[in-house]
């Protein structure tokens, strides 16, 4: 399994994205991360600085945290600042793309505002984001791009047709890397998650199966360690998806989901 020294996250103040630096933080890598909210990285910066100084001399010290401010829908900035957080790691071994947007949608809402915050978070961000490490893994023969998609992916459900989209769009970008790169021994994983418990979903209607967000994030980083092509998690997820797309349209736009 390959050792992730240097990893960078977008998307990495709360909920997965937090859980993925802490474990990765806790295992020795040095983590830069990235998101809108400076607080929680702030937070979760200093309490790891802490603990790498209580921990010198151990055998498998903490890593060193990086914190940048940034709105993935600045597209403009993010070759520069993904080069400066590069320089700043001194290398860069995954990337995992986590920002993501799921405003709540009613039965009978149309929303363009939602709709374009979706894309250009969900869709466009991992774009603008993920086309940088392609570059760089790509010269280097080497490296792993994590992207989060989700079982909503799998068929357009009714409940939020944008968030669907973006999530399918999301999975058919991450296998056009897949294919491009893996000619030059760069891994490309894309991680299915079921229904977390994380802001975005907590208090929603109808939650299966709900896992926290830091045994996703330890699910996530084995799957990037193996350099799976897609994993759900949990993996009985799979088998849910295999299911749903074996049902007719005409059957599948009657269902409640």
């Amino acid at each position: 399994m390959p050792e992730f020294n240097r990893v960078l996250i977008i998307g990495a103040s709360t909920g997965i994205g937090k859980a993925l630096a802490e474990n990765l933080l806790n295992g020795g890598a040095s983590v830069a991360m990235v998101s809108r909210r400076r607080e929680p990285m702030e937070e979760l910066r200093i309490k790891n600085e802490e603990l790498r100084i209580k921990g010198t001399g151990a055998s498998h010290p903490y890593g060193k945290a990086f914190v940048y401010v940034h709105d993935v829908r600045d597209y403009d900035k993010t070759e520069s600042l993904f080069q400066q957080i590069t320089g700043d790691l001194g290398g860069l071994d995954l990337v995992i793309y986590n920002s993501g947007v799921m405003p709540s949608m009613q039965e009978n809402e149309f929303n363009f505002a939602k709709d374009k915050e979706i894309i250009e978070v969900n869709v466009m961000g991992a774009i603008a984001w993920l086309n940088e490490a392609a570059k760089r893994f790509q010269q280097t023969k080497s490296g792993t791009i994590v992207g989060i998609g989700s079982i909503a992916g799998d068929r357009g459900r009714r409940g939020n047709p944008a968030y669907c989209t973006s999530k399918a769009a999301i999975a058919t970008f991450l296998e056009s890397l897949r294919n491009r790169l893996s000619q030059h021994g760069v891994k490309v994983v894309t991680i299915k998650p079921g229904m977390i418990d994380t802001d975005m979903s907590r208090g929603k209607p109808g939650l299966l199966w709900l896992i926290s967000a830091d045994e996703t994030a330890k699910r996530i980083i084995i799957a990037a360690q193996k350099g799976k092509s897609t994993a759900y998690i949990p993996r009985r997820w799979r088998l849910v998806s295999l299911i749903l797309k074996s049902i007719p349209s005409f059957i599948f736009k009657r269902l409640p989901v």
